[in-house]
């Protein structure tokens, strides 16, 4: 049995079979074939973080695939209440086939694995958000730009930098990223992804200059300054961030038709202009569509290797 946790679990054959079993299920879906590859199967999903995406994704996924998705909020659970990590684990995993959970601490997603008895999946934790990385490497791959790809992640050093850096470094890409001082990524997940490009040849960078690192990128790509629970935080953050935003001026200095991704939500404004965006919502809605079917590739691989 296999959890999706972080893509540091995982080998980069395993990786792309997983996009490429979602692309082959979002083909026959776009030619009306519905395979119920997972006819009353389960999905618990659990969330202590809100979500729009994560949630669509997962239950019309499930659906599709003939299965079912049980929406479960904190406030509607005992594990809201204080019932201990394990013992929700060790009921819900009794029940279900499969379980998501987006939550905050890493260590509440890992602990909760330790004690299921089925895959569990991350919907995004504060140090990782993998399934959106499925998504945007299945839309470079459709959009022709895996080839001799250099990434430019340009922004805070989140979940998000963190799990670019993962993939990178698994499947052997340029990777440059620019964050304000004081907002680099973690020194661990660093270190790890130094670690596995000295296996798949991939080309790590940091630094604090966003100029350098969209220098010639062929994929330009940036998340919010202030995600869920850093509110308090905005005004500081929109200073300190100053000169990050990926505008017009800095698109120019990327590689001439290069691609922009974000995850989404985006704040126009802040993190990327609105003309940006615009220019490139046909890419980031894309992006976003794909992480259905990503996700669908994800659940159908985690049921066979059961």
């Amino acid at each position: 049995m296999r959890h999706f946790l972080t893509l540091k679990d995982y080998t980069k054959e395993e990786i792309l079979e997983i996009i490429e079993l979602g692309l082959k299920i979002k083909k026959d879906l776009k030619n009306g074939i519905y395979l119920e590859q997972l006819k009353n199967k389960t999905l618990a999903m659990i969330f202590e973080k809100s979500s729009t995406r994560t949630r669509v994704s997962f239950e019309t996924g499930m659906y599709q695939l003939g299965g079912h998705a049980l929406f479960l909020s904190s406030k509607d659970i005992q594990l809201g209440r204080g019932e201990p990590i394990k013992d929700t684990s060790r009921v819900i995993s009794s029940m279900c086939d499969m379980i998501m959970i987006r939550t905050f601490g890493h260590n509440r997603l890992e602990e909760f694995a330790s004690y299921s008895k089925v895959p569990v999946i991350n919907g995004l934790t504060d140090k990782y958000h993998p399934v959106q990385l499925l998504a945007d490497y299945m839309t470079i791959l459709e959009l022709g730009y895996e080839k001799d790809l250099k990434v430019a992640y340009i922004g805070d050093g989140n979940n998000m930098a963190h799990s670019w850096l993962m993939l990178a470094s698994k499947l052997g890409f340029e990777l440059r990223i620019a964050t304000p001082k004081g907002y680099e990524v973690s020194d661990d997940v660093l270190s790890d992804a130094i670690s596995f490009a000295q296996q798949s040849g991939a080309k790590i960078y940091a630094s604090h200059n966003p100029k350098e690192a969209i220098k010639d990128a062929t994929v330009v790509t940036t998340d919010t300054w202030i995600s869920m629970g850093q509110e308090n935080e905005k005004e500081k953050r929109v200073k300190d961030f100053e000169g990050f935003e990926v505008n017009e001026l800095l698109m120019c200095l990327a590689k001439e038709n290069a691609l922009f991704l974000h995850c989404l939500p985006a704040y126009r404004g802040y993190e990327v202009s609105d003309f940006v965006l615009e220019s490139h919502s046909k890419e980031v809605f894309l992006e976003a569509e794909n992480r259905l079917h990503a996700q669908k590739g994800l659940m159908v691989w985690l049921d066979k290797h059961r």
